[in-house]
């Protein structure tokens, strides 16, 4: 074992760094500058400026986390966080052998990177930043200090690398996606006739933070409406409502959506909903380490074009830090990017969420959705309850 090796072996890294080294020397990279909240987090093992944690901005200009990783030296990585963040790292150290909480703007932060990546002898021909998380004052000062490296952006690399979750970022995942699960229960038990969209969403952010989540989102309809905002429109008996939120756990995702009713569905209603239901369950089947990410699209598809009910529509994607992670398979969806992943195996410790959507003119909105983990057997799915017509204020 080299010098280099046993220095890496000696620190308690938080990810795969032989991955991350394999990735970027297939994409010739020699380091890569990581500046956005969520890969900072990654990297770190769970660091997260808790100052920062609902803002950037501050003064006249905006905190910027900077995460550098040479292409294999671990032991040579580097973190600069905010002054205020010193306060954290004292209680909780990081794994980084260079960590430094002294910076104030987003320019002071790159200054003091580039100053420790001088220090520390860095020669870089090809850079990978993250271009759409990194200012334009700080990006120049990076620019300036190697102006004859090649740029790429570090986006493909650090989505491939954090495709395959390790066990304790699905702990997290399956956490995050059963406390929505539970959150949502509660509030369809406890609301009665009448009560506002704006209402439940204000209920579902209460008990999703009562049991630990960060509440971020609740897309909701009411009656035949389709429009997901939450707004003063009430709730009436009859009427049904979709619950489509997103709460996040130590910085990962729980996305579902369920279903709910005041009062009985109707033989229609029930069939739309089983149809849909079917959908899922026909996706989820193929899914399996090894299986082509296709294979999910190609078991839904004849079946969303087939159906009496329309229109329907199909989505499925990767699951994690960021909603709309690797692996990408299509690019035809709502959020857009290439389908890299396609014609790729799946590998297991991916998490894909999987939505199925009836948009009714005169029913509704109607839609599941999934969150399901790639295993070596199989899949096994994130809050698997409430997935029929869940009956309102049954606990009022």
């Amino acid at each position: 074992m080299n010098v280099t090796a046993q220095a890496a072996s000696a620190l308690a890294i938080p990810f795969d760094h032989h991955r991350l080294d394999r990735l970027m020397d297939q994409a010739g990279i020699d380091v890569v500058v990581v500046t956005s909240k969520h890969n900072a987090r990654y990297f770190t093992g769970g660091h997260r400026a808790n100052f920062f944690d609902y803002m950037d901005a501050i003064g006249l200009s905006r905190y910027l986390p900077v995460f550098v990783y040479p292409k294999g030296a671990p032991e040579k990585a580097a973190y600069i966080g905010h002054r205020l963040e010193g306060f954290q790292v004292r209680v909780q150290p990081l794994w980084v052998p260079e960590t430094q909480t002294n910076s104030g703007t987003a320019v002071d932060a790159m200054q003091k990177a580039v100053a420790y990546m001088a220090k520390a002898n860095f020669k870089p021909k090809r850079i990978a930043a993250e271009f759409g998380f990194l200012p334009y004052d700080a990006a120049k000062v990076l620019r300036d200090a190697y102006p004859d490296a090649d740029w790429v952006d570090a986006v493909h690399v650090t989505e491939r690398q954090r495709l395959k979750k390790s066990p304790a970022e699905l702990a997290l995942l399956k956490e995050a996606s059963e406390r929505v699960l539970a959150s949502m229960r509660a509030v369809i038990e406890n609301t009665p006739p009448g009560a506002t969209k704006a209402d439940v969403t204000e209920a579902l952010r209460r008990e999703e933070v009562k049991r630990g989540l960060t509440f971020e989102y609740c897309l909701i309809t009411a009656g035949t409406n389709l429009n997901r905002a939450p707004t003063d429109q009430r709730w009436e008996k009859g009427e049904i409502m979709s619950l489509d939120s997103g709460g996040n756990y130590h910085g990962y995702i729980g996305d579902i959506c369920r279903m709910a009713i005041q009062g009985d569905p109707d033989a229609e209603l029930q069939d739309m909903l089983a149809e849909i239901e079917m959908i899922q369950r026909a996706a989820m089947k193929p899914i399996k380490a090894g299986a082509p990410g296709r294979v999910i699209y190609e078991a839904a598809e004849p079946l969303r074009a087939r159906s009496k009910y329309q229109p329907l529509d199909f989505l499925a994607h990767g699951m994690g830090l960021v909603s709309h992670e690797a692996p990408h398979l299509t690019a035809s969806g709502p959020v857009p990017y290439p389908a890299t992943d396609a014609d790729l195996p799946l590998e297991a410790g991916t998490v894909i969420s999987v939505e199925t959507t009836l948009a009714h003119p005169t029913r509704g909105f109607i839609k599941l959705e999934d969150t399901v983990l790639v295993t070596d057997s199989g899949h096994e799915i994130f809050g698997e309850g409430l997935r029929g017509w869940n009956r309102a204020g049954t606990g009022v």
